[in-house]
């Protein structure tokens, strides 16, 4: 990699990565990713430019062998302890957008949970505040 990667890029890596992971990354989760990157105060000072190349950095390294893993290693390095349920929360945003999280995703919220090393207890709060939130009338 040329350039450290940021908290920043690191919960935009998560997101992006999120979101690829059936091999379709569709409007309504990019729409959200960009909404969350505006919205959510672990954001407060990111210059929002950096969205979209922080992203194709990301698309970038998930295509080279091995990509997967090296973004979750990538993920868990950057990131301080205290930001790895938010990186996983951001995560559960993403795939619960569509209101239909795919077996690949639920793959990859579990492979996140484990190279972070989330409790089960944490990780179910977070999913479950998700379903709440996204849940129709």
């Amino acid at each position: 990699m040329s350039s450290p990667v940021t908290i920043h890029d690191a919960l935009i890596f998560t997101m992006v990565m999120a979101s690829a992971v059936d091999s379709a990354m569709h409007d309504e989760e990019l729409r959200r990713i960009g909404d969350l990157v505006a919205q959510t105060p672990v954001f407060a000072g990111f210059d929002h430019e950096g969205l979209m190349s922080a992203s194709k950095r990301c698309a970038v390294i998930l295509s080279e062998a091995e990509g997967l893993d090296i973004m979750l290693e990538t993920i868990r390095d950057a990131l301080p302890e205290r930001l790895y349920d938010t990186a996983y929360a951001l995560a559960v945003e993403v795939t619960a957008v569509d209101h239909a999280v795919r077996p690949e995703e639920i793959r990859l919220l579990q492979l996140l949970r484990d190279r972070l090393s989330l409790d089960k207890l944490t990780c179910a709060a977070i999913e479950r505040s998700a379903i709440a939130r996204y849940r129709r009338a």
